[in-house]
């Protein structure tokens, strides 16, 4: 059972995304669907998330999405192809360790072994102790988890890594509604180089 206010949570984001008029949205994902893309792709989603795809999915978009590696910036859950959803699903940790092999490193990593293999390897059992990350558009996504909500919306460019948006309802307006000539810019937080250390207890 979802929380009331997850369940407001993403349909308030699903209710903006429509209003935006940037892309399509097709009949929401059913209870079933739900079980068969987790287990198959080896995700939770975050109790808000699911209710925004319950609401409606997003299906292509009318924007070009810079930088894009994947055909689809919104994951076609029912029908998108399988290779390409789990390159999306994939790409906060690879595109992250891509850096650590660059050179990037973590102080709470401890000292970087001089075995760039080694560092990757420390790097990546790191990675995989954080929460999980659920792509929500492009390089834009949300922690998963069953029982959560009201995580920030990353977007994940290698070590590059800011949000987009204090939670998903905001995250569809900071990214798809243009500011008032009058209005301030919109909080988007810091950059900071792996999620973890952008999650709640560092963060606004």
């Amino acid at each position: 059972m979802l929380y009331t206010d997850a369940v407001r949570l993403g349909r308030e984001a699903a209710q903006r995304l429509a209003l935006s008029g940037v892309c399509e949205v097709r009949p929401g994902l059913t209870d079933r669907e739900f079980t068969w893309i987790e287990s198959e792709y080896g995700i939770e989603f975050a109790d808000d998330h699911r209710a925004f795809l319950a609401a409606g999915l997003p299906i292509n978009s009318a924007r070009p999405e810079d930088g894009a590696t994947w055909e689809q910036p919104w994951p076609d859950w029912r029908d998108g192809e399988e290779e390409e959803l789990r390159l999306h699903v994939g790409w906060p940790v690879r595109v992250v360790l891509h850096d650590v092999e660059h050179g990037a490193w973590l102080r709470s990593w401890g000292a970087r072994p001089a075995s760039s293999a080694e560092a990757l390897r420390i790097a990546g059992q790191e990675l995989a102790r954080e929460p999980k990350l659920i792509p929500v558009y492009g390089h834009r996504f949300l922690p998963g988890g069953r029982g959560t909500y009201g995580g920030q919306v990353l977007s994940i460019w290698g070590t590059d890594i800011i949000s987009y948006g204090r939670d998903l309802a905001e995250y569809i307006t900071n990214d798809f509604y243009p500011l008032d000539e009058d209005a301030g810019p919109w909080e988007k937080g810091d950059a900071v180089p792996v999620w973890g250390e952008f999650l709640p207890q560092a963060q606004l």
